[in-house]
């Protein structure tokens, strides 16, 4: 989540566009950023990969619900279920659903992380769960990254003392959901792919888990698959 765009004239605009797609924005919720663009690529690649009719897929923090619509757009019959804990988030995410007619095909949801799917049944049936989590710390929001705050919401960056407690939380409980063989693909902070795929390492439910770099060489994805 760098400072790749400007906020201020995307909120002035009240539009941004990310993978070909024109998306609204409103103060309260974060600014997609170009960089997401990665995970959204590589999620709709390894969508289209599996040759499934009918791919189900969770959109976790969905803020703006830039990545549902983009992957809804490009995954023909996907059912997507996207969620965030603020009500800014959740409400903007489906008002950019409705501009792009895809209420019969992406439901928003409120809650915190997991919770916000409780009682739909999902579980054991997910193909794939994309998240772009806060991941930046407490203590850099105060030093070299505050100017961040200025404008967005500290939701959606702060990530508790080394900016990993989400992608931490997210790991834990992603496989309660993930079918076998199912995909879990994160975006992560500059230098933070290494201990994020140690984190998936470590734990028995996932595999394969790989690193995806931008074209500076940098790892911003990393996905693992569920274990049958």
């Amino acid at each position: 989540m760098s400072e790749t765009i400007n906020v201020a004239e995307a909120y002035g605009r009240g539009r941004t566009w990310f993978m070909g797609v024109e998306l609204l924005v409103t103060p309260g919720a974060l600014v997609p950023r170009p960089e997401t663009e990665l995970l959204g690529r590589t999620a709709v690649d390894a969508l289209r990969r599996t040759g499934l009719p009918a791919s189900r897929i969770i959109d976790m923090c969905c803020g703006s619900g830039n990545l549902a619509c983009a992957i809804s757009l490009n995954i023909p019959g996907a059912r997507v279920w996207a969620s965030d804990l603020t009500g800014e988030c959740v409400e903007l995410a489906r008002r950019n659903v409705a501009c792009h007619s895809l209420e019969s095909c992406v439901a928003v949801l409120q809650g915190d992380l997991f919770e916000a799917l409780s009682g739909l049944q999902l579980e054991r049936t997910i193909d794939m769960i994309v998240c772009n989590p806060p991941y930046i710390s407490e203590s850099r929001l105060k030093g070299d990254r505050a100017s961040l705050l200025t404008a967005e919401p500290r939701e959606a960056f702060a990530a508790g003392p080394y900016g990993l407690s989400i992608h931490m939380r997210v790991t834990k409980n992603a496989p309660r959901y993930l079918r076998p063989g199912g995909l879990l693909l994160f975006e992560v902070g500059l230098g933070q792919d290494r201990q994020v795929a140690t984190l998936l390492e470590r734990n028995d439910a996932y595999e394969n888990v790989r690193v995806v770099t931008n074209e500076t060489g940098a790892g911003r994805v990393v996905m693992a698959c569920a274990r049958g």
